[in-house]
C-alpha cells in the first residue's frame, strides 16, 4: 500500500511544522551536496527557519556563490527587456494573488466551510489538523489553570505563616502583660508593707491619692 498524497499547504501544527522542517532541511542539504559532487556544480543554499535560524551550505564557499550570483544578476537586469521585467512581475502578482486565495480556503475550512470541493483524504487530514490544534489548546489551557493553583499555593502558605507569625507576638505581648502585672502587685504589695496607710487605701478601695490643705494662719489676739 502506497503512500496517501501529501497536501502542500502550509501545517498548521507547531510541532508538526517543525518536525517537517528538521526533516526536509536535512534532505535538502544532502541533495545539494550530492548534486555539487555528481554533476561538479557550483551549490549555494541558505536557508531561514521561521524561528529566524540560519542553515546555509556552499560547495566551495558561501562569498565565492554569491558574488558569482550578484555579478550574473547585474549583468541580466542590463540586458534585461522592460516589456519581460512587466511580465515578471505580473506573474508574481499572480502567484501572491493565488496564495493569498488557498489561504483563505483554508481558513474557511478550518472553520468548517465550503468543505464540498475537499475529498476523503483532504478532510481526514483537516480533521487530524483540527484534534492536534485543540490537544495544544488544551494543554495551554491546563498548564495556565496549573500555575494559577500552584500560586494561590503560594499565597495561602505565605498567609499561613503571617498568621502564624502574629499568633507568636499576641502570645508574646500577653506573657510580658503576664509578667508586668505580677511586678506590678508585687511592688504594690511590697509598698503597702512598708506603708500601712497605703495598705489601707487599698483595702478599702481608696488607690486615689490624699490631698492635703494647709489651715490659715489665725490672727493673733
Amino acid at each position: 500500500m502506497g503512500r496517501g498524497k501529501i497536501v502542500i499547504r502550509r501545517i498548521e501544527n507547531l510541532t508538526s511544522r517543525q518536525v517537517t522542517f528538521s526533516k526536509r532541511r536535512k534532505g535538502l542539504m544532502k541533495k545539494a551536496k550530492e548534486l555539487s559532487i555528481l554533476c561538479d556544480a557550483q551549490v549555494g543554499l541558505i536557508l531561514f527557519s521561521s524561528t529566524h535560524k540560519l542553515y546555509d551550505y556552499a560547495s566551495s564557499s558561501m562569498e565565492s556563490v554569491i558574488e558569482r550570483y550578484n555579478k550574473l544578476m547585474e549583468d541580466r537586469h542590463q540586458a534585461v527587456d522592460p516589456t519581460l521585467d512587466v511580465k515578471f512581475w505580473q506573474r508574481e502578482a499572480a502567484s501572491l494573488r493565488q496564495q493569498l486565495q488557498h489561504l483563505n480556503d483554508s481558513q474557511r475550512q478550518l472553520m468548517g466551510q465550503e468543505l464540498s470541493s475537499l475529498d476523503f483524504d483532504e478532510l481526514r487530514h483537516l480533521e487530524h489538523q483540527l484534534e492536534m490544534s485543540l490537544k495544544s489548546i488544551r494543554k495551554r489551557k491546563g498548564q495556565i489553570y496549573s500555575d494559577d493553583i500552584n500560586e494561590l499555593h503560594k499565597k495561602g502558605s505565605l498567609s499561613s505563616k503571617e498568621n502564624e507569625e502574629l499568633h507568636k507576638k499576641i502570645d508574646q505581648i500577653g506573657e510580658e502583660n503576664a509578667e508586668l502585672e505580677k511586678v506590678i502587685g508585687a511592688r504594690r504589695r511590697e509598698y503597702a508593707t512598708t506603708n500601712p496607710s497605703y495598705s489601707t487605701r487599698i483595702s478599702y478601695g481608696y488607690d486615689e491619692p490624699i490631698s492635703l490643705q494647709l489651715r490659715q494662719p489665725q490672727p493673733q489676739q
